[in-house]
């Protein structure tokens, strides 16, 4: 079963919580999301390192249950 966009965000706020998350679901049909995850945690973090702390929220749902992520991160300025 797929995700939806607040389960989504509702993960990622787990994993990173002073996160501000936005999820768009790409083509309307609930397999192909972009998010953008700002957080102030990420800074020291390398840009790999920001990305696995948000795909390992998932667990093994990446590619199951969410079966595609398209990710950016930020730091707020």
């Amino acid at each position: 079963m797929a995700m939806t966009i607040e389960e989504i965000e509702q993960y990622i706020i787990k994993a990173v919580p002073d996160a501000d998350v936005e999820v768009v679901d790409l083509n309307g049909n609930g397999d192909h999301f972009s998010a953008i995850v700002t957080a102030a945690s990420f800074k020291g973090l390398s840009r790999l390192a920001q990305h696995r702390r948000v795909y390992d929220a998932f667990g093994g749902r990446m590619g199951e249950e969410l079966h595609a992520l398209k990710l950016t991160t930020r730091i707020p300025e």
